[in-house]
């Protein structure tokens, strides 16, 4: 975990450069064969042999940074420069223009066959990062088929993902790429420094005048620095934040950081952790027994945690490595039956959702499946014939849903984290009622295959986690395009955003609130503890602003109350639902048969299609920056935290009355992530959590991120208005 202190580089050029370690990238520039060792592509662009194998002696300085970023927490990012196979990224200029030069020293060209395969192709083993400075798992390598590092590239939203404000640069060649992508990275609002030891070029001259032109001017791009005041800003940091061992505990789990520092430092055993989880779950069955649908055989489960250190006994482990998960059972596992908690819809998955295979590949550990509203379709938690589970803080309680098992299994420490879906609040109800954290991506971010749909349109996975670190962790690993999902998005056609290095409490940001007029139908502590939230809220750096609601409103009003509601029945299959209605529980029947009984005409589809393209419009610019708009709206997660008992009397109504807030998140195609806020005391000594979701316009997950992060420290440390 990267240190709270700042460090800095009192001898950089211009003056000073001062960074936070815990939103730093140190971006290591195409440290690779076919630049770095003989007979490749740098040595036919350099073109001396001496100069060419003196650049190499960046390597030794570099790996000690390296090495040492790591330990901070840094973020580590590297770059590949190189094209596909065919060659089809390659412009013709880049591919002829200086072979073409008369009295040039260029014999080969990008593709030619070289020594190491051919140059500067992607797969070739001239291609790879060299072995000193390789990757680890978990660290984004950027393939680049320029010399910048953004063009064709997802490095951006990588950098805001992580909520990046300052970057260290090192690398090859100092006056190609390494200074085009430092000028990129300053456009866009990061700063910046050049570690001058750490980085090298074929021109010493240009090598030079490329820094120089960096710091010049007083810092017209960033900075210049150098290693020797690093490894010296690091040494105080270490002396201020002296290292330490969590302590082990029986009774919770750890935050992922922690669990996976006991397994390096050899006090804890992936096995270990499972037999605890084990012993934890069967306890938790007696308080509360509807939580999960289908558990892997303990033994299995075990088998599996020693498989997985054998595995990586000696090599470096991934960034999930030994943590245990579940998911909701509308998830694919294959081999395992998949239920949707509907038996007569149940099937054995023959292949693992994709997004569930990343998990596993990151080293994460599956215990198994939880409950559910039926088919997905429900708020409340109280729709499943497997049992209804309740709040993990009172048994009265509804848990929230349709991803109930998720949020309590979380909750009660049962698992690490657990993927759910969230259609209209799915996520980030439970969260709320189970006071964790419920992240909601932009949908079409995280592939949906291997999911069963309750809305296809409108799907999305989501994250349930006790802090939005370890939920952000998680992301991370599922957060990769499916070119196979026909409802994925490019991650070239996402919303991005100029950065502000001082982040989200110094430089501020802008925030909206839903008018009175809707937040009158929160309960009365609810609306208490939403206005003490926007007191927090502008204590850490947020500005109110009046935005207009309508489009929010109206979305909501789509999911259930026009066509959409018709897609679900498309979703999971007109036949079945035919079939199989009297099969169904009783709310999720009276959902469908209202539906199939409704005298839809087709020109509503359409109706309704266009409305939803308009509201979508209008939500959008809520968070155009550039013209006005707010960085996240801020709304309670639910209106009320009702009994078992009220949602069993009036399931519909009181379900609806749940997502208002959270139905249009889909709708209208935004981001979003329930946090805790506050608690509401009962009678009889029960405390309620009371949760804030903030959303943010398609694609702006970092920034959403990023700001409530912000917020949860500040209800965490007791607020400081």
């Amino acid at each position: 975990m990267a240190p709270s202190t700042k460090m800095s580089l009192p001898n950089a050029r211009p003056y000073t450069f001062t960074f936070p370690p815990a939103t730093t990238a140190l971006i290591i520039i195409d440290m690779q064969r076919d630049f770095v060792d003989p007979s490749g592509f740098g040595s036919i662009q350099c073109g001396n042999p001496e100069i060419f194998s003196a650049v190499r002696n960046i390597v030794p300085t570099l790996q000690k940074v390296l090495q040492v970023s790591r330990d901070m927490g840094l973020h580590i990012i590297h770059t590949r420069e190189g094209h596909k196979p065919d060659l089809s990224d390659l412009p013709p200029s880049k591919k002829l223009r200086q072979i073409s030069a008369p009295n040039g020293h260029h014999t080969m060209g990008i593709g030619d066959q070289g020594p190491m395969g051919r140059l500067l192709v992607r797969g070739e083993w001239g291609h790879d990062i060299i072995d000193e400075l390789r990757q680890l798992p978990g660290e984004p390598v950027i393939d680049k088929p320029g010399k910048g590092s953004y063009w064709g590239t997802g490095l951006h939203r990588v950098l805001l993902a992580r909520g990046i404000t300052h970057i260290l640069f090192s690398g090859v060649t100092t006056e190609c790429c390494v200074t085009t992508t430092l000028r990129e990275c300053n456009d866009r609002g990061f700063e910046c420094c050049i570690l001058s030891d750490c980085t090298g070029g074929f021109d010493a001259q240009m090598v030079t005048t490329s820094m120089d032109i960096v710091c010049g001017q007083d810092g017209l791009f960033g900075y210049v620095g150098n290693s020797t005041d690093f490894f010296a800003s690091a040494s105080k940091s270490r002396e201020l934040t002296p290292p330490s061992t969590p302590p082990a505990s029986e009774d919770v789990l750890l935050p992922i950081t922690q669990l996976q520092q006991r397994y390096k430092s050899g006090l804890e055993t992936p096995e270990n952790v499972i037999n605890s989880v084990f012993d934890r779950i069967e306890k938790y069955e007696k308080v509360d027994p509807a939580v999960w649908i289908s558990k892997q055989n303990r033994q299995d489960a075990v088998a599996a945690a020693k498989a997985l250190v054998e595995k990586f006994s000696g090599k470096p482990m991934p960034p999930l490595f030994g943590i245990p998960f579940a998911l909701k059972d509308n998830i694919d596992v294959e081999g395992v039956v998949t239920t949707a908690t509907c038996e007569t819809f149940a099937y054995t998955a023959k292949l693992t959702a994709p997004a569930v295979q990343l998990l596993l590949d990151a080293g994460a550990l599956y215990i198994g499946k939880l409950n559910m509203d039926q088919l997905a379709t429900g708020l409340s938690g109280c729709r499943s014939p497997y049992g209804t589970p309740h709040s993990v803080y009172s048994s009265e309680y509804i848990s929230g849903g349709s991803s109930s098992g998720s949020a309590v299994a979380v909750a009660a420490g049962l698992v690490s984290f657990a993927l759910g879906t969230d259609t209209a609040g799915s996520g980030r109800v439970p969260a709320a009622f189970n006071g964790i954290v419920g992240f909601k991506p932009t949908k079409g971010t995280i592939s949906a295959r291997g999911v069963v749909p309750a809305c296809k349109s409108l799907d999305t996975l989501s994250v349930m986690a006790p802090t939005l670190t370890d939920a952000r962790k998680v992301w991370y690993i599922i957060d990769q395009h499916d070119s196979l999902d026909p409802y994925a998005k490019t991650p070239l056609s996402l919303s991005l955003w100029k950065q502000d290095f001082r982040g989200p409490r110094d430089g501020g940001f802008a925030f909206g609130v839903p008018p009175s007029s809707a937040l009158e139908a929160c309960s009365k502590e609810y609306q208490e503890l939403f206005q003490t939230s926007i007191q927090k809220l502008r204590s850490c750096g947020g500005r109110l602003v009046e935005v207009d609601y309508t489009p929010f409103e109206k979305a909501s009003d789509l999911l259930y109350d026009a066509s959409l509601v018709h897609e679900r029945i498309s979703s999971i299959g007109h036949e079945f639902l035919e079939a199989n209605l009297s099969t169904l529980h009783p709310t999720t029947n009276a959902l469908f048969t209202a539906a199939l009984s409704s005298p839809l005409k087709p020109w509503n589809v359409f109706h309704d299609q266009s409305l939803q393209a308009q509201y979508t419009m209008q939500a959008q610019r809520t968070f155009d920056t550039l013209e006005g708009g707010v960085d996240v709206l801020l709304v309670p997660s639910t209106p009320c935290h009702p009994t078992i008992q009220e949602m069993e009397a009036d399931p519909l109504g009181l379900n609806a009355k749940v997502g208002m807030f959270t139905h249009a998140g889909n709708v209208v195609d935004l981001c979003g992530v329930s946090v805790n806020a506050g608690w509401v005391e009962r009678e009889g000594g029960v405390r309620l959590p009371f949760g804030v979701t903030f959303l943010g316009g398609s694609g702006y997950d970092g920034k959403v991120l990023d700001i409530a992060s912000v917020f949860e420290g500040v209800v965490a440390g007791g607020s400081k208005m």
